[in-house]
This record gives structure tokens, C-alpha cells and sequence, in this order.
């Protein structure tokens, strides 16, 4: 898919373990990486979800750098944008959103068409495409199913950057034909009352909720300077 970039929206700076290696942060996301690959030793997790209870708390960018933690570990990994309101991941890798998962879905577009590569050494996108109308029509389809089982099929590991949980009924959809979701948690920011409402939420759908990310949570790293740290636990 060579698309024109001119003119796109970048957040490529904001991949830091591609940029900085060595940095707390990107420690703290192999940490992560790890800590998922033990999580299930007799069945391994090879697809989940990313959300958060509300908006900007930074579920996107967890995706993208723990999926380039994981591709940094060898394995092939694709990232599937299903934030069908708001797309992000074409952002973080400075590529073209003009086809992506919403044209698969509406059979405009085969899966291996909408398949990007990011850059990163067996790192691959499906962006949103277009944002359409029917979100939750669409996620919930036949043909999603068709596409996540394919994804699986063809890469080592599967994530789902999902839309808030509070929101809209997205995340609880895919949730149930996944392995699991992360619940991705703003440190000082994320209220208490929407935590709760969030798991409960995936505790109804019935999405097995295999772990929360703690997001900016400063710390100081060995030079004085304010950085975040990310966690992972049950």
C-alpha cells in the first residue's frame, strides 16, 4: 500500500522503547512482555485487547510499545486498530490511514492488502480505515471474527487497540473473542468510580480481565528527571 505521508499527524517520537532501550520505561515494557508470557504457561496468550476506563490515559501508546518490546523479542506481531472513533496507531508509526480494518470488515479490502509494515523489524499494523457509522455492528460481525482468527494464523501474536470501556460497548465486544483484555489505569487521574464501573462492565460481558497497566505514574529516574513507569499485575 504505497500511500502518499505527506501531511500526516506523527507521534513517532513517542515510541520509546524503539528510541531509548535502555530507559526505565522501556524496561518496564519488557517487564510487561514477560510477565504475559508467563501469565498462561500451558496456554499462551496470543491475542488480546488494549483499552482504559475514559479517554487519554494512554491505552494507545501501551499498545505501541509493548508491541515493539514484543517484536524486539523475536516474535512477528501485529497491532490491529479498532478504535474505530478515534485512531491512533497509524499515528505513532507515520503511516497512511486510508484502508485499513473498517474496509476489510465492509469487504472493500482483503486482509494482506490492509496489512502495513511499520518500520520495525516484524512489527505490522492494520490501521482503522475509515470511521464509519456502525462501530459496534461492525466489531461484532462474522467477518471480524474471520479477521482475528486470520491475524492469528499469520502472526505470533495479536494486539487490539480498543475504544474506552465507559464509552462505548467496543471493548466488551472483543473482548469475548480474544484470550483477554488489559485495562490500562492513568495514575492520579483515572477515578476510583470508573475503575469499578469498567471491570464490572468486562465482568458482565464475560471478558477474562488478565491484567491493569499503570500509566503515568512519575518516578525519578537516575538523572532527576520525571519519567512513568508502567505496571502489570492480576
Amino acid at each position: 500500500m504505497a500511500k502518499s505521508r505527506q501531511n500526516l499527524q506523527t507521534r513517532h517520537e513517542e515510541l520509546i522503547v524503539e528510541h531509548s532501550p535502555k530507559s526505565p520505561v522501556s524496561e518496564a515494557y519488557r517487564n510487561l512482555r514477560t510477565n504475559l508470557s508467563f501469565l498462561r504457561p500451558d496456554e499462551p496468550l496470543s491475542k488480546i485487547a488494549v483499552t482504559s476506563s475514559t479517554p487519554k490515559e494512554g491505552k494507545s501508546l501501551t499498545v505501541a510499545n509493548l508491541a515493539i518490546s514484543m517484536a524486539h523479542n523475536e516474535e512477528d506481531i501485529l497491532i490491529i486498530d479498532a478504535d474505530l472513533r478515534k485512531p491512533m496507531q497509524h499515528k505513532f508509526y507515520d503511516l497512511p490511514n486510508y484502508e485499513g480494518l473498517s474496509n476489510i470488515l465492509t469487504g472493500e479490502l482483503k486482509f494482506e492488502e490492509a496489512v502495513q509494515e511499520t518500520g520495525i523489524d516484524r512489527l505490522s499494523v492494520i490501521s482503522t480505515g475509515f470511521i464509519p457509522p456502525n462501530p459496534a455492528e461492525l466489531l461484532s460481525s462474522h467477518r471480524m471474527e474471520e479477521v482475528i482468527e486470520q491475524a492469528e494464523e499469520e502472526f505470533d501474536f495479536v494486539m487490539i487497540d480498543t475504544p474506552p470501556v465507559i464509552a462505548v460497548t467496543d471493548a466488551a465486544i472483543l473482548g469475548k473473542k480474544l484470550d483477554g483484555i488489559l485495562l490500562v489505569v492513568a495514575s492520579h487521574e483515572t477515578e476510583r468510580g470508573m475503575l469499578e464501573k469498567s471491570t464490572d462492565k468486562l465482568k458482565k460481558a464475560n471478558v477474562d480481565l488478565i491484567g491493569t497497566v499503570l500509566n503515568k505514574h512519575p518516578v525519578k529516574d537516575g538523572a532527576g528527571y520525571d519519567t512513568y513507569y508502567y505496571y502489570y499485575g492480576e
